[in-house]
């Protein structure tokens, strides 16, 4: 099945170099594959990992080990950020 996974701010480093400009990664994964796996996979520290969307709906970290993604699904992570 065919997910794109988006990478933001210094987790944009996670991509390959071709991704970068657009922070997206259209990939074939296989079926049953959850939002856990992807961080996994993809080697994202989870202390980066902090807001995970899939379609623009949040998943919260204790449900992103069960949530399984489906084809055309978009999986966005962003790092914690700072500001003032």
């Amino acid at each position: 099945m065919r997910v794109t996974l988006k990478l933001y701010a210094s987790l944009s480093d996670f991509l390959p170099d071709e991704a970068k400009r657009t922070n997206e990664w259209p990939m074939d994964v296989p079926e049953g594959t959850t939002v856990g796996d992807m961080i996994a996979r993809h080697q994202l520290p989870t202390r980066l990992v902090h807001l995970v969307l899939v379609n623009g709906h949040f998943i919260p970290p204790a449900s992103r080990d069960a949530r399984a993604l489906v084809d055309n699904d978009i999986l966005a992570i962003w790092p914690p950020v700072a500001g003032g």
